[in-house]
Order: C-alpha cells, then sequence, then structure tokens
C-alpha cells in the first residue's frame, strides 16, 4: 500500500504538491488523473524518494521508500522509459538491476519473456523503438516481483496489441494482490483499466472514488436527438427543464431528460423524430467537468482543460 499524509513539495514560492493525504490501496489499479501541472508526476517522485517533501510524508508499506533496504522487490516502477544507458543490451541492463538487489539473475529471462523482448535480449537498448523501451522499462519494474508497482504513461509507443497486453497485465497484477498506482492521459483507456480514481487538481486532491462514482458524481447521461421539426423540439423539451446543446452536424444533445422522456414529448407535440440514441456518462466528460478550473492554461471548447501532466 502507498500512503501519504499531509504531504506537500513547494518549489521556491510554487506549491506543486498540497496538504495531500491518499492511501492506494492492494488489489485494485488506482488510477492517477489531472491536467498539466496539476502535481502527478512530483507526486509519483516523492513516493519513490526521488523528490523529498517539503513537510508530510510518504510510505510504502509503512516506511520511506529510502529506508527500504532491497527496493526493487518492494516498489517497481516506470517513470521515464528512456532513462535506460543505451549502450547496454536489454539482458545485461536487468541484469545489473537483479543484482543490485539480491534477485536471482533467472528472474531476468522471465521477465525478458513475459513482456515480449526474449528475441531481442542481446541488443543494444540505444537501438529500441520507443515501444521496445515501454517495455523494457516495463520488466525493469517487474524484475523485483515487487507487491506496489507504479507506472507513468504506460502505453507511450506501443501498439494496439501492446496496448490490450499493458491492460491485462495491470489487471492480473491487481488481482493477484498486488497495489498498482497507474497515471495516463488517455481517458478511453484509463476507463478500461482502472478500478479506482485519484484526481488532482492544483496540488491538491480533487477526487478519490471508485470508477463508477466517480463518473456518475461528476457527469450526467445525455441523449443525441434529431427531429424534422428540431425547433418544435427543442422548445418543447426545454419548457421540460431539459438543458439542450447543439453539435456541428444539427443534432441536438440533451441533458435532464432520458430517451423514454423525450420520445414522449414528441408525441405529444406529434413532432417526427428521426434520431434518438442514448449517450453514457463517460470518463473523459467527468474529467473535463472535474477538472474545468483546475488549470492555468485554456483553448478552444475545451477551456479549462487539458490533458497534460
Amino acid at each position: 500500500m502507498i500512503e501519504a499524509q499531509h504531504l506537500t513539495k513547494h518549489y521556491g514560492r510554487a506549491v506543486a504538491v498540497d496538504d495531500v493525504s491518499f492511501a492506494i490501496q492492494p488489489g485494485r489499479v488506482t488510477g492517477f488523473l489531472g491536467p498539466n501541472g496539476a502535481g502527478k508526476s512530483t507526486t509519483m517522485r516523492m513516493v519513490l524518494g526521488l523528490d523529498t517533501p517539503s513537510c508530510g510524508s510518504v510510505t510504502v508499506n509503512g516506511k520511506p521508500y529510502r529506508q527500504l533496504t532491497d527496493p526493487l522487490r518492494s516498489v517497481g516502477a516506470l517513470l521515464d522509459a528512456k532513462a535506460i544507458v543505451g549502450g547496454r543490451s536489454a539482458a545485461n541492463h536487468l541484469k545489473w538491476l537483479a543484482d543490485s538487489n539480491g534477485v536471482n539473475r533467472r528472474r531476468v529471462t522471465a521477465v525478458l519473456d513475459m513482456v515480449g523482448l526474449s528475441d531481442v535480449a542481446g541488443k543494444r537498448v540505444g537501438t529500441f523503438s520507443l515501444g521496445m523501451n515501454q517495455r523494457l522499462g516495463i520488466a525493469a519494474a517487474l524484475i523485483g516481483d515487487p507487491d506496489t508497482l507504479m507506472f507513468d504513461e504506460p502505453i507511450n509507443g506501443l501498439d494496439p496489441d501492446g496496448i490490450l497486453w499493458i491492460r491485462n497485465l495491470m489487471k492480473s497484477l491487481a488481482a493477484e494482490g498486488r497495489t498498482v498506482f497507474l497515471s495516463s492521459h488517455l481517458m478511453s483507456e484509463m476507463a478500461q483499466t482502472a478500478d479506482h480514481l485519484l484526481v488532482i487538481g492544483r496540488g491538491r486532491i480533487i477526487a478519490d472514488a471508485s470508477m463508477e462514482q466517480f463518473i456518475i458524481g461528476n457527469a450526467a447521461p445525455s441523449v443525441r436527438v434529431r427531429a424534422l421539426e428540431q425547433t418544435d423540439l427543442a422548445d418543447a423539451l426545454a419548457r421540460r427543464g431539459a438543458v439542450i446543446d447543439s453539435t456541428p452536424d444539427g443534432a441536438l444533445v440533451v441533458t435532464g431528460l432520458d430517451s423514454t422522456a423525450i420520445g414522449g414529448v414528441a408525441a405529444t407535440y406529434g413532432i417526427t423524430l428521426v434520431e434518438l440514441a442514448a449517450n453514457e456518462a463517460s470518463l473523459e466528460q467527468a474529467f473535463f467537468e472535474l477538472t474545468r478550473n483546475e488549470t492555468d492554461y485554456h483553448g478552444g471548447q475545451l477551456a479549462g482543460v487539458t490533458r497534460g501532466a
């Protein structure tokens, strides 16, 4: 388990992480979301002892990372897939990590096979593609067979097959009872992978909830509808209290009434519907709504929302 208590980090007068407390529980994939500059990377670096908190504390299984005698057996992490000596082979890189933490070298063969790099084990890392570097970084995180795993953007550079593989890997690690902490900007992928969400904005935790609770609490389902008498329909739905937006192709997006209610309104006023489709609330929609005012950068129709780290 990863546990933070009043974790804070200042850089001069700037506050990157502001009095953050949370617990990342074992047995589930916890997704970590936030706009650009929200404090995600700084938080993950403090968990790993790479940055020192200005105040507060963060522990892994009850101990600060720097007090772990064999850290790779306790915590596996991928923060930067390119942070590898390019002249080493993949196998030698992993052997060095294994030796440094008292891990049997047989584990090197096992993790190379697990991530699909057995055929290139002897090749220099400097010749690897981004996707191959990602796989090697994941192998390094797994080398000590740790109970706690942290991944920052693990699917960068992976093809669709690789994305499916990493998704299933995260779920299987959590199913084994491990703590899995995952940061990603790809909402569709996070929605399919994470069980629980931790959302940070302007250095503060603004949501700590299950995936289902987060979506229900921050986004409303909508209905896409189109009618021959579009203006009449919009007026009739507005009188029923619906909130109506228009799409570029001329359809109406209605919130506040479900498909059945909209169909009833149309029938009452003799309006002919040519399209009626329910849209479930999504993680992306919920995230945008929650973080709308949590960034200094604004652009286009997504004002107040960015997808950076």
